[in-house]
């Protein structure tokens, strides 16, 4: 039976607290956080051996003997879950290697998206819209905090994602693969997307408030916008992206 913590001050406890809250001790770690059941059941499907789960009280459901459980008090558990009133159970998992290039097929790049939420609903999308890649440029969201592992809803543990610095890697990174570029843009060059094959392809979203960099939308083939009905500014970066992934995917159908 799981040993039952009633502190917060527990080694374990305070060790899963700051993976959740510490990009850099993830990676000193190499092992990252995530919460909730159903997350869980993906990991276990997607071969994912976690290494450590703490239960909300009762485990839930049974797991492999091998894996490390533990059970909390509601206020140790409340502690450590970096989400509102979670039913759990929050679990680690190594950190897999960065991913060094690209597979076979297209693309989906976000420049500077910060939130979490849109970052791993990005991944989700392309993971259920058959988008063999998913790469990160610049200031985005941690691929591995517990917030954007939860809104992949568990594709995080079977989407190619790269994460990149600059402009000039992503460009690199793109003509090993053979891929051209597309940015979505809000500007006179941009072409409406419904006429442009982006199959096999990448295509750039940038931030919401600043749109693709001077820097990124440099070293694009092209540009592309999504047409709009007049008065509406702009997208959110996830319902772009969805649309992107769409107009990607049709073409394939």
């Amino acid at each position: 039976m799981a040993a039952l913590i009633t502190s917060r001050k527990n080694k374990t406890v305070q060790h899963l607290r700051r993976l959740g809250r510490e990009a850099s001790y993830r990676r000193e770690q190499a092992q990252y956080l995530c919460d909730g059941h159903k997350l869980l059941r993906e990991a276990l499907q997607s071969g994912k051996k976690p290494l450590c789960v703490l239960w909300r009280g009762e485990p839930m459901f049974g797991l492999p003997g091998d894996i490390e459980q533990l059970c909390a008090d509601e206020s140790v558990f409340e502690c450590v879950s970096p989400m509102k009133d979670s039913p759990g159970p929050v679990f680690t998992l190594e950190l897999p290697p960065e991913r060094p290039e690209l597979i076979p097929g297209g693309a989906i790049v976000l420049e500077n998206v910060q939130d979490p939420g849109n970052v791993g609903t990005v991944i989700r999308t392309a993971n259920a819209l058959g988008c063999e890649n998913v790469i990160l440029v610049g200031a985005c969201a941690d691929l591995y905090s517990p917030k954007t592992a939860r809104a992949t809803m568990g594709a995080v543990f079977r989407q190619n994602v790269l994460c990149l610095g600059t402009a000039a890697e992503l460009r690199q990174a793109l003509d090993k693969a053979g891929l051209r570029l597309y940015g979505a843009a809000l500007s006179e060059n941009a072409a409406d997307v419904r006429g442009v094959r982006l199959s096999g392809s990448a295509v750039a979203v940038g931030s919401e408030g600043r749109g693709l960099s001077q820097e990124l939308l440099a070293v694009c083939d092209g540009q592309i916008i999504i047409p709009m009905t007049p008065g509406s500014e702009s997208l959110n970066a996830a319902a772009a992206a969805a649309v992107l992934l769409w107009e990607a995917a049709r073409e394939k159908l």
